[in-house]
C-alpha cells in the first residue's frame, strides 16, 4: 500500500541506535521479565520525549524555519529514528515528502537604479512596485512634465491628502490604477514620489498577484529624492533596469508507515517547523531578533508523534495500517499538510482517522486543562475520547482550526486535535526546552495511545461536518466568514472554507471560490483582503466578485 523506496542515506545524521531502556521497553511490553534496576515503561517514554524535545528545540537548529537548514536537520533527526525503529518511508522519496512555497519575486539582484550618476540602494532608496513591468530605460524627463515616450514623476501628495478622510481608499491598490492610466497615454516608465509630510506606509510586496503593467513602474522615497537635491525644476537623468525572479522556499514533510495490510489506517501528525528568528512576521516578541525554538511548538507534539510510533511498533497491532506524518510549513500556514491531502502517497479514502498533536508540552499539574479538537467530526470520538482522572477535558466539536488536522477534516476525514493551551512563552525565544511538562507528556502521549486501543478493528469511523471555527478576523471590524487559502498562489483570496451563517455564506459564496474583489476594491492576495475589510462596517451591503471554476460572477453582500 505505501510507497517503500530506497532510503536517502543523504537526508540521514548517522544513525541513531535505540538506547538499551528502550530496548528494556519493548521486552516490558512484550511480557519479559524487567532487570532489576531497569527503567519502567512510562520512565523509558519520558526519557525519550525529553531527549527529542531537546534536539528539536536545541540552538543548533535555529528554529527550524520552513527551507532553513535548521529545519533540514530536524527531518534528518526525525528520519534517523523511524529508519532506527524499523518503520519504512511513505513519502516521495523514501521518508521525505518535498514541496514547494511560492513566496512570490524578488527585485533585489538584477535590478538597479542611478539618478545623476549616484547608484541608489534598492530596498532602502527605492523599490520597483511587484506589479511593475520589466526591463530597462533611460530618462532626462522634467520632473515638472509629463509627456508621452518618456518617464512621468508622479508625486502622491495631494492624492493622500484629498483621500485621508476616505475610509474606502486604498492607496497601494489606487496606484496601480493611476499607473494604467499614465501607461495608456503614453508614459514609458512611472516614479511614484511623496514630497507631503503625511506618511504613505508603502512598502515592497512579494506575494503581490495584480496584473503585471507593460512599463516599469518604482517608488522612490522622500529622504533619497532629497539627498538628490531633485525639485520640479529638475531634469534628473535616470538610468534603470528592473527585473524580477521568483523565490520559492523548499519544505519537506516526514512521512513514515506501518503496512499491515489493513482494511483501514491511522493517521497519527503534527507540524515540525518553527519561526526560525521571526522572519516572517509571525513573532510576538518585540526585542532583539533571537532564535525562537518552538520547544512546544512544536517540538512536543513532533516527539509525541515519534513515541507513538514506537510504541506502536512494539505492540506490533495489525487491527490497522499506521502513517506517521511531520509536517513542514505549518507555521506559514498549513502548506505541508495541505500539500500533503492534495498529493498523499496512499489512498486517503483507506483513513479511519487522523489525530494532530499540537503544542501539548504545557500541561498544568494544578488545572489539567487538555483540549480536544474535533469530537464533532465522528459520532464514534464521544466512545472513544472517554473522561480520565489525569485531564479535565476541554471539548471543541469543530474540525478546523489553526493546525494540520483542518487539512484532513477538509477532505471529509474525522480528525481530533490534542493541545495543552497558549501561553506567555507562544511565539517567542522563550519558548524553551525546559519550561516542557515531560510528565505531562506521558500522560498525553498514553491517552492517545488508549484511543487507539480503543478504536473498533472492523468498522471505519464514520464522519461528520461541524461548525467552521473563524480565524484571521481578529482586530477587523467585519468578517464575511471564509477560511482563506494561504497556499493559494494565484490572484485573489481562495476559500478553503465558507462559515455557516456568515455573509459569504448568505451570499452565496462556496468553498473553492476565488474572491477578486469586494465593493472597489481588487483583492489581488491577502493582504489587499485584508485591507479592504477594514474598509467597512457592520450592516453595510455591498458586492464581492468571485471566480467559481471558469465562471465569473458578481454577488451581494452585507457585512
Amino acid at each position: 500500500m505505501f510507497t517503500k523506496l530506497k532510503y536517502i542515506t543523504t537526508l540521514l545524521l548517522p544513525l541513531l541506535l535505540l538506547s538499551v531502556i528502550s530496548l528494556d521497553a519493548q521486552a516490558q511490553r512484550k511480557g519479559k521479565k524487567k532487570k532489576k534496576g531497569a527503567l519502567t515503561a512510562e520512565q523509558v517514554l519520558q526519557t525519550n520525549l525529553t531527549r527529542h524535545v531537546g534536539v528539536l528545540a536545541a540552538d543548533s537548529l535555529e528554529g527550524r524555519r520552513t527551507g532553513t537548514e535548521g529545519e533540514k536537520k530536524a527531518v534528518r533527526y526525525i528520519a534517523a529514528q523511524y529508519q532506527t525503529l524499523g518503520i519504512n518511508g511513505a513519502g516521495t522519496e523514501g521518508l521525505i515528502q518535498p514541496f514547494e512555497i511560492d513566496e512570490g519575486k524578488s527585485y533585489l539582484k538584477q535590478t538597479s537604479l542611478t539618478i545623476d550618476g549616484k547608484s541608489l540602494v534598492a530596498g532602502k532608496d527605492y523599490f520597483p512596485f511587484a506589479w511593475s513591468g520589466e526591463g530597462k530605460f533611460e530618462s532626462n524627463a522634467s520632473v515638472a512634465l509629463s509627456e508621452a515616450g518618456d518617464t512621468w514623476w508622479i508625486d502622491l501628495e495631494s492624492t493622500i491628502e484629498i483621500n485621508e478622510e476616505n475610509p474606502h481608499f486604498i492607496l497601494a491598490t489606487h496606484l496601480q490604477e493611476l499607473a494604467k492610466g499614465a501607461a495608456a497615454k503614453g508614459a514609458k516608465s512611472i516614479i511614484f514620489y511623496n514630497d507631503g509630510s503625511k506618511p504613505d506606509s508603502l512598502s515592497f510586496n512579494a506575494k503581490d498577484r495584480s496584473e503585471t503593467l507593460s512599463i516599469p513602474v518604482i517608488y522612490l522615497t522622500a529622504e533619497a529624492k532629497k539627498a538628490l537635491s531633485i525639485t520640479d525644476e529638475s531634469n534628473p537623468e535616470v538610468v534603470a533596469q528592473i527585473k524580477f525572479e521568483k523565490v520559492i522556499r523548499k519544505g519537506m514533510n516526514v512521512v513514515a508507515g506501518i503496512d499491515n495490510g489493513a482494511p483501514s489506517t491511522i493517521v497519527l501528525g503534527a507540524h515540525l517547523d518553527h519561526l526560525g528568528y521571526g522572519e516572517d512576521a509571525n513573532s510576538r516578541h518585540t526585542g532583539e531578533p533571537g532564535i525562537h525554538n518552538g520547544a512546544d511548538d512544536n517540538a512536543s507534539g513532533t516527539a509525541a508523534v515519534l513515541e507513538l510510533a514506537r510504541i506502536i511498533k512494539a505492540k506490533g497491532d495489525k487491527r490497522f495500517n499506521y502513517i506517521f506524518l511531520h509536517f513542514s510549513g505549518e507555521e506559514l500556514g498549513l502548506y505541508g499538510s495541505k500539500y500533503f491531502t492534495e498529493h498523499p502517497t496512499f489512498d486517503l479514502k483507506k483513513v479511519n482517522y487522523m489525530i494532530n498533536l499540537d503544542m501539548v508540552g504545557r500541561y498544568n499539574d494544578s488545572s489539567k486543562a487538555l483540549t480536544v479538537g474535533g469530537i464533532g467530526t465522528s459520532p464514534s470520538w464521544a466512545q472513544l475520547v472517554q473522561p480520565t482522572a489525569d485531564f479535565l477535558l476541554k471539548i471543541d466539536s469543530s474540525g478546523t482550526g489553526p493546525s494540520d488536522h483542518t487539512s484532513f477534516y477538509r477532505k471529509d476525514i474525522p480528525v481530533l486535535f490534542f493541545f495543552t493551551g497558549l501561553h506567555t512563552d507562544y511565539h517567542k525565544p522563550s519558548d524553551d526546552a525546559d519550561k516542557i511538562n515531560y510528565a505531562g507528556m506521558v500522560k498525553i502521549v498514553n491517552y492517545i495511545d488508549g484511543i487507539i486501543e480503543r478504536s473498533p478493528a472492523d468498522t471505519r469511523l464514520a464522519f461528520t461536518k461541524t461548525r467552521e471555527q473563524t480565524m484571521g478576523s481578529r482586530g477587523f471590524k467585519v468578517s464575511i466568514g471564509i477560511m482563506p487559502d494561504y497556499t493559494f498562489s494565484g490572484t485573489g483570496v481562495k476559500a478553503d472554507g465558507v462559515i455557516d451563517g456568515r455573509p459569504a455564506q448568505k451570499a452565496g459564496l462556496q468553498a473553492n471560490d476565488v474572491i477578486l474583489q469586494l465593493g472597489e476594491h481588487l483583492i489581488t492576495g491577502v493582504d489587499t483582503y485584508m485591507q479592504a475589510l477594514n474598509r467597512f462596517e457592520k450592516g453595510q451591503t455591498t458586492t464581492v466578485v468571485v471566480k467559481r471554476g471558469s465562471e465569473v460572477k458578481e454577488l451581494p453582500i452585507t457585512f
